[in-house]
């Protein structure tokens, strides 16, 4: 009996030295979609008002760990049944984040409003619950996409291994995708409340009064950073699914730079995406004429 009780002791000590590994691994093959996922998601993750902030960073956290809960069970079962219909999604995925980047880039250069229409519009966006909604539905729609590529990753660097460990390490990078991007999403957006409390009721010639104030001033620069990382982050992660999936473009001006290649795929397949949906809208979606007078 006591034999029996240390060789099944022994098997789960193999087990989790096994799951250890292949933990490691493909939590280093999803590194870089991972700093993808903070840069896009931290972006997405401010603009609002002070007490806000956390509130709607906790209903994005919710939503991405529900897409995991979602996306891990069903890439194990297709991987299994139907390993085909991952690189479709994957594909489809693509397209999406690609035509959230091309999306961006069109906004900035031909729908920049005056600034003090910008101000009013990013007051009454602060101020809007339904803008709150709109804007947390877009990030757990961008982590799901991320959250799909992540965990396809994960499980391709861990395909050989068994199903059990595959299970086990496809979702602690799951987990840990979750907890560490938006735990360091948290501590970007409160910089500036950290910052305010090291310079209450100190001198202006003190060191933490020196360091709040640097935390203050670089809370809305690193916002402007994220946005265009964000931006960049998208189109990038865009056309490394479509090299990386799609023959053609896998061979196609192998000359390139690799970084080059995936970004101006995806710029290119991202305005291909927002010219269709915009004649789409034009076409079907036409805005209701304004009762204002």
């Amino acid at each position: 009996m006591a034999s029996g009780f240390f060789a099944v002791l022994d098997d789960i000590a193999f087990l989790m030295d096994d799951v250890a590994v292949a933990t490691k691994v493909a939590t280093r093959k999803t590194a870089g979609i991972l700093g993808d996922d903070l840069a896009v998601n931290a972006e997405k993750a401010t603009g609002f008002l002070s007490d806000r902030e956390l509130p709607v960073l906790w209903s994005i956290t919710k939503g991405s760990l529900l897409n995991k809960l979602i996306i891990v069970p069903i890439a194990l079962l297709l991987n299994a049944l139907f390993p085909a219909a991952i690189k479709f999604i994957l594909i489809l995925g693509g397209i999406y984040l690609a035509y959230e980047g091309a999306e961006k880039i069109f906004e900035f250069l031909f729908h920049r409003k005056h600034p003090k229409e910008a101000d009013k519009a990013k007051e009454k966006a602060d101020n809007n619950l339904a803008k709150e909604k709109e804007k947390v539905k877009s990030a757990v729609t961008t982590d799901f996409i991320l959250s799909i590529e992540i965990v396809i990753i994960a499980l391709g660097a861990v395909a050989e291994k068994d199903l059990t460990t595959q299970i086990v390490a496809v979702a602690i990078v799951a987990i840990l995708a979750t907890v560490g991007v938006y735990g360091i999403v948290a501590l970007i957006v409160r910089t500036d409340d950290l910052g305010y409390k090291l310079i209450k009721g100190e001198a202006e010639s003190s060191f933490s009064y020196k360091v709040g104030h640097v935390l203050v001033k670089a809370l809305p620069v690193i916002i402007k950073v994220l946005s265009v990382v964000g931006v960049i982050a998208l189109l990038l992660v865009s056309g490394g699914i479509f090299v990386h999936n799609i023959p053609y473009f896998h061979h196609l001006l192998e000359q390139l730079p690799l970084v080059v290649k995936e970004f101006s795929l995806g710029l290119i397949i991202g305005s291909i995406a927002v010219g269709i949906v915009t004649i789409v809208k034009k076409m079907f979606f036409k805005p209701k004429p304004s009762t204002d007078h």
